[in-house]
């Protein structure tokens, strides 16, 4: 039986020790490692690793001994309580002999637990968790979380009282970083607020959210997009020092005019276009700033400049990549102003 969404997580969060399987499968690892952890913890809880009722398999132990799934599922632990049998990194060759284990799969027995990655609508993994009533299949796509997911995660660290332009923050974040780090961010979040009576406001949000790996390159377009000629020197020296490629900055600072040109051309208003703009997060308002104060048809003209900038870096021409970027960045900064 397949779940999705809002069903699948609740499902996660409370699994059915009276179903033999349950496979969880998806191209973000970090997403499918989670959803097992969570998986686990409701089935044998938090004592069940430390008393051995949980067995880890991996997909290449059970390729050269087909029975240790079986074997595990069947044996008799130590200590009492259910029992978790956990085969990670699975593939589809793999779907014949679970499907010998699952109709083998009795009351009293360990529950199962697959993981995959990717898999395709043909899967032959996916397919067996799909067709069996005892089973149950939850495939992860690419995809920000819901607004369920969310309310779930703050509810885990313990933010119950959040003003709403805090909220909104937050999902904006939800998509703009990976779901480990946004946990991370919501645990620090939780921590900073503990025993503070008063709402989780957007300013803290801003200054314990994590910075992003393009976080120089951001300072870099934005000074431009503000017209800061006198502070781009500086952070394109940072920027060159740690070795970001002049084709990198370009661009970034296309997805930026590109993000503001279309904000500027919204018939309900930059602030309406770049409410959820992802990516964006602590410039936001930064962000709808610029698109009111440049305007569509000068923003047509920044993008104009930096796609011919963009050819020219990646063209035969000989002229020191960085300069180039340079030069084209104090052009964008001085048309602003």
């Amino acid at each position: 039986m397949n779940l999705k969404g809002a069903e699948a997580n609740r499902y996660i969060a409370k699994p059915d020790p009276g179903r033999a399987g349950l496979l969880l499968a998806g191209a973000d690892p970090m997403r499918v490692a989670m959803k097992r952890a969570e998986a686990v913890l409701a089935l044998i809880g938090p004592a069940g690793e430390g008393e051995m009722r949980l067995t880890r398999i991996s997909a290449s132990d059970l390729r050269k001994t087909p029975s240790l799934v079986s074997d595990a599922m069947r044996e008799t632990g130590f200590f009492p309580g259910p029992r978790v049998v956990l085969l990670e990194d699975a593939g589809d060759g793999l779907a014949p002999g679970l499907e010998l284990t699952v109709k083998d799969w009795r009351p009293g027995d360990a529950n199962l637990i697959v993981t995959a990655g990717a898999l395709t609508g043909k899967s032959a993994l996916k397919a067996l968790f799909d067709k069996r009533p005892d089973c149950i299949s939850v495939i992860f796509y690419d995809e920000p979380p819901s607004r369920e997911e969310i309310d779930a995660e703050l509810k885990k660290a313990g933010l119950l009282q959040i003003d709403a332009k805090a909220m909104e923050d937050i999902i904006t974040l939800s998509r703009s970083i990976d779901p480990g780090d946004f946990r991370q961010t919501l645990e620090k979040l939780s921590l900073y607020k503990h025993g503070d009576p008063a709402p989780l406001n957007a300013a803290e949000v801003a200054a314990l959210a994590p910075a992003t790996i393009e976080a120089e390159v951001d300072d870099l377009i934005h000074a431009v997009a503000d017209g800061r000629v006198a502070d781009l020197g500086p952070i394109l020296q940072r920027v060159g020092g740690q070795g970001i490629s002049a084709v990198t900055i370009c661009i970034g600072a296309l997805g930026h005019f590109k993000t503001l040109h279309a904000a500027a051309c919204d018939p309900a208003g930059p602030a309406a276009a770049l409410k959820w703009a992802r990516g964006g997060f602590k410039q936001k308002e930064a962000m709808q700033r610029q698109a009111s104060q440049w305007g569509a048809r000068a923003l047509e003209r920044a993008l104009s400049l930096l796609v011919e900038t963009d050819l020219t870096l990646r063209s035969a021409s000989k002229a020191p990549a960085l300069a180039v970027m340079e030069r084209a960045l104090i052009r964008l900064a001085m048309m602003r102003r």
